[in-house]
């Protein structure tokens, strides 16, 4: 692992909500970590530092993707202007019953070259045949946390076969991978499927990464069936006892706000495919107020059609702007807060990653200021928010480890990748009647 020092760049620091660029800056990197910021820090002859000149390149913290699906760019642009119910019954799940190890794993690697690209370092992954995903993040060079879907038909024995891939990846790839439980949603596993579930990430000291409240017809269902609220459900059934990330939740009620609140749940917020699939949009603002951790994702790109978070950080300032009537909702310091410190939260990872300071993982993109859509610069943060690209992402570091440098992939093959996967499209793209991996409750 070679140290490196990044020459001359400029830094955003977002902390606490305060907002700060600092110019023309050094960052040393030893090993995994930031070592040092300043400016023109001195390096001794016996030191052997790689340099990257980073004159005119704005630094941000590594972006993090809260809730993604990441093989699923493998359907990307396959279930378009329909419903919740017919994208889940008619397309997505009859689609992913066509899946094997070897196309997961094809699958993660495109969506890790796509996420590098768009300057993100870290994923929290949910899908199927991890293992395969697992070897993607070892190869990628990318951070991940990630849980193996299941549902409640599947049975006992497919939640113990999640388990034993939680054991043999947790803590592997230098780190890199952090390993928690899946149950897909409260609608497609049950009660008692929900309490062994808790009962085995307490036995693991894990997390549990689930779909929770993502429509408000989910909500209805649930009280109808149950007399209680999805996130009360999980509440009931220890799933709360745990780290737990809540994709999407959009729809959680007063009192379901009073015990998240508790908790140290957080929520992975993907604006695109709310809007894109016509879920509707929480107020963000009751859970920030309720102080529930809130990030950013992209969800999958069946329904994203990107795995790009600073697409989704445009959208969410907006959305919210526009949920609130008011222009003064969502500012600047706060988008950013929630696409850095908020998601490094809701990864339990708020001490490691998502500010650039001393002792903290060298976990770095470094984005081009210099086109015209950034000029002129009068507010880099704001141009961050409103105006930037995801190519204008030109770097990027994880773990002390360079990925990307000058636009150019380091650690995956993109034309491999690609013809990998075309390969595989025609089977893939079949949908059989009557075959689907499981049932979106009407």
């Amino acid at each position: 692992m070679a140290n490196l020092i990044i020459r001359g760049c400029d830094i955003l620091h977002v902390m606490d909500g305060k907002l700060n660029i600092e110019l023309c800056q050094d960052i040393e990197i030893r090993g995994k970590l930031i070592a040092a910021i300043g400016n023109d820090l001195p390096v001794s002859e016996n030191d052997r530092f790689q340099i990257i000149e980073g004159q005119g390149l704005l630094a941000i913290p590594g972006l993090m993707n809260t809730h993604a699906h990441v093989p699923m760019v493998l359907f990307r642009g396959m279930a378009e202007d329909v419903s919740v119910q017919a994208w889940f019954n008619d397309y997505v799940f009859p689609l992913e019953s066509n899946l094997t190890p070897e196309d997961v794993y094809w699958g993660a690697m495109l969506g890790m070259a796509e996420m590098i690209e768009n300057g993100v370092t870290c994923v929290a992954d949910h899908y199927f045949y991890m293992d395969e995903v697992a070897r993607a993040v070892e190869t990628s060079g990318m951070r991940a946390n990630l849980a193996w879907a299941v549902f409640g038909h599947q049975g006992e024995a497919q939640l113990d076969a999640t388990c034993q891939f939680i054991e043999r990846w947790q803590g592997k790839a230098d780190g890199r991978i952090t390993t928690w439980l899946g149950p897909h949603a409260p609608y497609t596993t049950g009660r008692d499927f929900l309490k062994l579930s808790a009962e085995r990430a307490k036995q693991l000291d894990t997390g549990i990464h689930i779909h929770v409240s993502e429509t408000s017809e989910q909500v209805a269902l649930s009280l109808q069936e149950h007399g209680i609220t999805p996130v009360q459900m999980l509440a009931e059934t220890g799933v709360l006892e745990v780290p737990a990330i809540l994709a999407h939740c959009l729809y959680p009620t007063n009192e379901d706000v009073k015990i998240l609140a508790g908790t140290g749940a957080g929520v992975a917020h993907a604006p695109k495919t709310y809007l894109k699939l016509g879920m509707g949009e929480i107020k963000l603002q009751q859970l920030r107020d309720a102080g529930v951790p809130v990030g950013l994702a992209t969800d999958g790109a069946g329904s994203s059609n990107t795995l790009d978070v600073l697409e989704q950080l445009r959208m969410m300032a907006l959305v919210q702007k526009h949920a609130y009537r008011d222009p003064t909702t969502m500012p600047v310091a706060e988008a950013l807060e929630i696409a850095f410190e908020g998601s490094a939260r809701v990864l339990q990872m708020g001490d490691q990653i998502g500010v650039l300071a001393p002792g903290r993982l060298a976990d770095i993109a470094l984005l081009r200021q210099d086109g015209v859509h950034v000029f002129p610069r009068f507010d880099p943060a704001a141009n961050l928010v409103y105006s930037s690209k995801s190519a204008d992402v030109d770097t990027v570091i994880c773990n002390g480890e360079l990925l990307m440098q000058g636009r150019k992939l380091l650690t995956i093959d993109k034309g491999q990748v690609k013809k990998e996967i075309s390969a595989r499209l025609e089977r893939l793209g079949q949908r059989t009647p009557g075959k689907r991996i499981a049932v979106y409750p009407a």
